[in-house]
């Protein structure tokens, strides 16, 4: 199904016990929700998602409140074109430090730039850049983490490769501060580097070992002709 971010996250929203206001009425009409039930529906030929709430007031009274989020439901056809990228397999794993201070960094990025650099190595460093023909910044944070890589079976113990190579992978200033947005259910957010082919984010909501669920954003490489 397709819908809209904003109603739902509206519909939520109604679900949590911090609502609050100075008016009488609105006070009145507070409530903790204790149980939420959520069933597809139709109304007027038209497909919802419908999410019953159900709790108390301040007061003690019961209150039940329904709340409708418009969805629209994808033909076989085009749920069949819904692919995963196919992208080959991770150079490199690392944690990311809290994408609100990410965010501030390439909120200043997007002003000078539509490009930037997303680099990483095995000795716990990030690097992001931006370069143009008047200036070239960088951020670095040295203290990342990099969880294990799977390796494929091989017989071949050769030398390890050096943990300070970077990786590098070129990608949109403002494809990546939309996925920064996502610091607001972001507790603990993972990236895996493919060099010269694409970024791929996994934001976990809540711990990782228990995580509520976890939103994957994939963020292509821009080929830079000019080698830069």
């Amino acid at each position: 199904m397709a819908l809209s971010s904003e109603a739902l996250l509206g519909a939520l929203k109604s679900a949590s016990s911090s609502a609050s206001s100075s008016s009488a009425a609105a006070a009145s009409s507070a409530f903790d929700a204790e149980e939420v039930v959520m069933k597809l529906a139709k109304k007027n030929d038209q497909a919802l998602l419908s999410f019953e709430l159900k709790g108390h007031s301040r007061t003690g009274q019961q209150i039940r409140v329904a709340h409708d989020v418009k969805i629209e439901v994808m033909k076989p056809a085009d749920v069949d074109k819904m692919k995963e990228p196919l992208c080959p397999k991770a150079d490199l794993l690392i944690l990311l430090p809290p994408l609100q201070k990410l965010r501030t960094i390439v909120e200043r990025f997007r002003q000078i730039s539509d490009v930037m650099g997303f680099q990483a190595n095995n000795n716990k460093c990030l690097l992001l850049s931006i370069r143009t023909e008047s200036v070239h910044i960088e951020t670095e944070w040295k203290d990342c983490q990099n969880p294990a890589v799977e390796k494929e079976d091989s017989d071949d113990e050769g030398d390890l490769p050096d943990p300070d190579a970077l990786f590098t992978v070129l990608i949109s200033t403002r494809s990546f501060l939309k996925f920064l947005n996502s610091h607001v259910v972001s507790t603990t957010t993972i990236a895996s580097v493919c060099q010269h082919h694409c970024v791929i984010l996994y934001v976990y909501i809540g711990d990782v070992a228990d995580a509520g669920g976890v939103l994957t954003f994939y963020i292509p490489a821009i080929i830079d002709d000019e080698g830069r």
